[in-house]
């Protein structure tokens, strides 16, 4: 039975997960398998993988053919190096301390990799969100102060209708305060007329005073008239 270690696909839908499984190669990619060797989920940066190594190694040295991608993985892991280690052991160019030896020195350098990658990655993604935020406030900024000249000029604009409405309220008082003062002309009119009317009275009176005088003057004569009656007699 040709074996193969790939993956078999479990999860929601955009977030798939794999399980690393050892199966049969005429099995359906998510049917039946032989052995679950770890998991993948490549939905973090970077991809978490959970292995079991030595289960890994024992099927590889029996010959499982992994497919492309369960191939990078056993890469990353380290399980490619560990067989060909054990390949050395086997050969006698090494000795299986020795063997174990390089392999602990390559997962601690490995893991120095990784943990580095992961640290770039996050000072990545921690400078492309300042990055982000910072043209976002110029954003906000920007129309913050286009909001403030709209509100400016709307101000602006209120005031001199306030001020335009003042004036205007001023001058209609000021023409209400002077009708006052031409309807009081008006009516001092007719009392200049009356003392225009009055002065022929005065002067009739000025030309009536010379006949009390003539009247004034006959009276002697009258008198003279009667003083005299008796001596005719």
């Amino acid at each position: 039975m040709a074996v193969k270690i790939r993956l078999a696909r479990r999860g929601r839908k955009k977030l798939a997960m794999f399980d690393v499984v050892v199966s049969d190669a005429r099995a359906p990619r998510d049917g039946k398998f032989v052995e679950k060797l770890g998991t993948y989920n490549p939905n973090t940066n970077p991809a978490t993988i959970v292995l079991n190594e030595k289960q890994s190694i024992q099927w590889v040295m029996n010959g499982a053919q992994p497919t492309d991608t369960v191939r990078a993985i056993l890469s990353l892991k380290g399980i490619l190096y560990a067989k060909h280690l054990q390949v050395g052991v086997i050969k006698g160019a090494l000795t299986q301390e020795q063997a174990d030896a390089k392999f602990e020195a390559w997962k601690v350098e490995k893991a120095k990799q990784i943990e580095a990658n992961a640290t770039k990655i996050a000072q990545s993604k921690a400078k492309s969100k300042a990055t982000r935020l910072e043209a976002e406030t110029k954003v906000s900024n920007a129309r913050a102060e286009s909001i403030a000249a709209k509100n400016k000029v709307a101000d602006e604009a209120l005031v001199a209708s306030v001020v335009e409405a003042i004036n205007a309220t001023d001058e209609d008082e000021v023409e209400v305060d002077e009708a006052p003062v031409a309807e009081a002309a008006v009516e001092e009119a007719p009392v200049a007329e009356a003392a225009v009317e009055e002065a022929p009275v005065a002067e009739a009176a000025v030309e009536e005073a010379p006949v009390a005088e003539a009247a004034a003057e006959e009276a002697p004569a009258a008198e003279e008239a009667a003083e005299e009656a008796p001596a005719a007699e």
